[in-house]
């Protein structure tokens, strides 16, 4: 009910900010639970995203520092999103999300990457898309990377790839999964260049070597 209440407002608040995001390939929207797969580049992707596949109501994955904000973490839990530790995830981190796509209501947004600066790619969204028994769906954002920019109405556009289906005969060893992330980090290039072959995505240096400082003292 919340998400439903909350989505206009939120398709407003972009539409004030930047405008109406441009869609490439809507028809490869699918009909049913899946998982959106995309490379991290702005915090406010999982909005834009959601927002792009209307109607459809998708579930995500949040850092569980965000919930010991009670405020922030009751939107959050009414907005279909779930805690996850993102350096020690545990077996809810696969439990949960294949539990509530079994149900068929939701669909699931996850970034493979985990964070914005990173480019290693997790299995996370394979293993979950396999025991769900979903297709995997890529997509990409394109558009500013900083919200200085994206209020200033700078052209956002989200690109939709063909899904990856992943047998239930697939191994998701060392080898299945790198099979699996090539699929998806090609897809995303195909996008990329559908959409804009000179776009090139940046992240801010100084967070990058913050995010990297912080992951050598876990």
């Amino acid at each position: 009910m919340f998400y439903k209440f909350i989505r206009p407002i939120a398709r407003f608040i972009v539409w004030v900010l930047n405008g109406r995001p441009h869609l490439t390939n809507p028809e490869n929207l699918i009909d049913g639970p899946y998982i959106l797969v995309a490379p991290h580049r702005t915090w406010w992707e999982p909005i834009i995203f959601a927002l792009a596949a209307s109607p459809r109501e998708f579930s995500f994955m949040a850092k569980k520092e965000l919930f010991h904000n009670p405020i922030l973490g009751w939107i959050l839990r009414h907005a279909h999103a779930f805690p996850v530790d993102r350096f020690n995830p545990g077996p809810s981190a696969v439990k949960i999300p294949v539990r509530i796509l079994k149900e068929g209501k939701l669909s699931l947004i996850i970034f493979p990457s985990g964070t914005r600066y990173s480019s290693e790619l997790k299995g996370g969204a394979a293993l979950i898309a396999k025991m769900a028994k979903v297709p995997l769906l890529p997509a990409v954002y394109q558009g500013p990377t900083t919200f200085k920019d994206f209020c200033k109405r700078r052209r956002v556009t989200v690109g939709f790839g063909d899904p990856i289906l992943i047998d239930r005969k697939q191994k998701l060893n060392e080898a299945g999964l790198a099979l699996i992330n090539e699929q998806m980090e090609a897809a995303w290039q195909k996008l990329d260049r559908q959409i804009d072959p000179s776009f090139v995505y940046q992240p801010d240096p100084k967070k990058l070597d913050q995010e990297k400082a912080a992951n050598k003292l876990k």
